[in-house]
C-alpha cells in the first residue's frame, strides 16, 4: 500500500475510497477476499467461494474487478477468471452491480457489496444475460471440484487464498441490495409472456381473366354471326320480293 500512495494522488476522492476499502478488504474471510494489484489501484484481484447447498457448493472463484477513475460514483466491471459454468470466462458480466447497469449504482456500495452480490447471484438462472452460462447442474458441480487447483498467474494457487476467518455480519444496506440481487433474478426467471402467433397472409392470387374474357369474344362472336345472319336474311328476302314482284309486273 505505500508503494500506491506514493504513486496516486491521495487527495482524489476515489483513490481515498479505494484505499479505504483496501484496509478494510486486507485480511482475507472463509467467503471472500480482494485486493489491488501491486502497480494498480484500479484492478484488484478477488476470490469467491461457491455458495453452500447450490451446484456451487466447494468450488473457488477467481476474477478480476475493474474500477473507473470516477469510483464510487461509477460501478465497477466485474470478470469472472475461473471456469465456472455460470459466467463466461474472460468476459465483463451483468449484474445489477456492474458497469452494464450504471442506472442502479449507489456510491455507497463498495467492492465487498459487488462480491456478496455475486456469491448470491450466481446459482440465479441465466437467462441470457451479457457473459452468462446456462451449464448443467452435474458440469457446474465438476468445474466446482476442478476450481480449487486453478491458478492465478499473478496471485497463484487461488485455494490459499481464502482464511478460516468469518467474514464481518451483512448489513441492513447490503441486506437491501442482496434482496434486490434476489428480485432481478426472480424476475429473469419468470417466463416472458408468449409472443401471439403471427397469421401468415396468404398471398392473394388474382384470378386469370383470360375465362372471362374468352367468353366474352366468343358470345360476341356468336352475336355478330347472328347479326349477318339476319342482314343476310333480311337481304334475300327483300332481294326475293323484289324479283317477284319485277316478274308479276312482266
Amino acid at each position: 500500500m505505500a508503494e500506491i500512495s506514493e504513486k496516486y494522488n491521495t487527495k482524489c476522492p476515489g483513490v481515498k475510497r479505494l484505499m479505504r476499502e483496501a484496509m478494510e478488504l486486507a485480511e482475507a474471510t472463509d467467503e471472500y477476499c480482494a485486493r489491488p494489484l501491486e502497480d494498480n489501484l484500479f484492478e484488484w484481484h478477488f476470490t469467491v467461494r461457491g455458495p453452500k447447498g447450490t451446484d456451487f457448493e466447494g468450488g473457488i472463484y477467481h476474477g478480476r474487478i475493474l474500477l473507473p477513475k470516477e469510483y464510487p460514483m461509477h460501478p465497477p466491471h466485474i470478470i469472472l477468471l475461473t471456469p465456472n459454468g455460470r459466467f463466461e470466462v474472460n468476459k465483463k458480466i451483468c449484474l445489477s452491480i456492474s458497469g452494464h447497469h450504471p442506472e442502479t449504482w449507489q456510491p455507497s456500495w463498495s467492492i465487498r457489496t459487488a462480491l456478496l452480490a455475486l456469491i448470491a447471484f450466481m446459482p440465479t438462472p441465466a437467462e441470457g444475460t451479457i457473459g452468462s452460462l446456462d451449464y448443467s447442474p452435474a458440469e457446474r458441480k465438476v468445474l466446482a471440484k476442478k476450481s480449487a487447483s486453478w491458478v492465478c498467474s499473478q496471485c497463484g494457487e487461488i485455494s490459499v487464498l481464502l482464511s478460516s476467518t468469518a467474514a464481518k455480519p451483512i448489513t441492513e444496506e447490503e441486506k437491501s441490495v442482496l434482496n434486490q440481487i434476489a428480485f432481478k433474478g426472480e424476475e429473469e426467471q419468470t417466463a416472458k409472456p408468449p409472443e401471439e402467433p403471427v397469421n401468415e397472409i396468404e398471398p392473394q392470387v388474382l384470378e386469370s381473366s383470360e375465362p372471362t374474357n374468352s367468353f366474352l369474344d366468343q358470345l360476341t362472336e356468336i352475336l355478330v354471326a347472328l347479326l349477318v345472319g339476319a342482314i343476310g336474311i333480311f337481304i334475300y328476302r327483300r332481294w326475293n320480293a323484289h324479283y317477284h314482284s319485277s316478274e308479276t309486273e312482266l
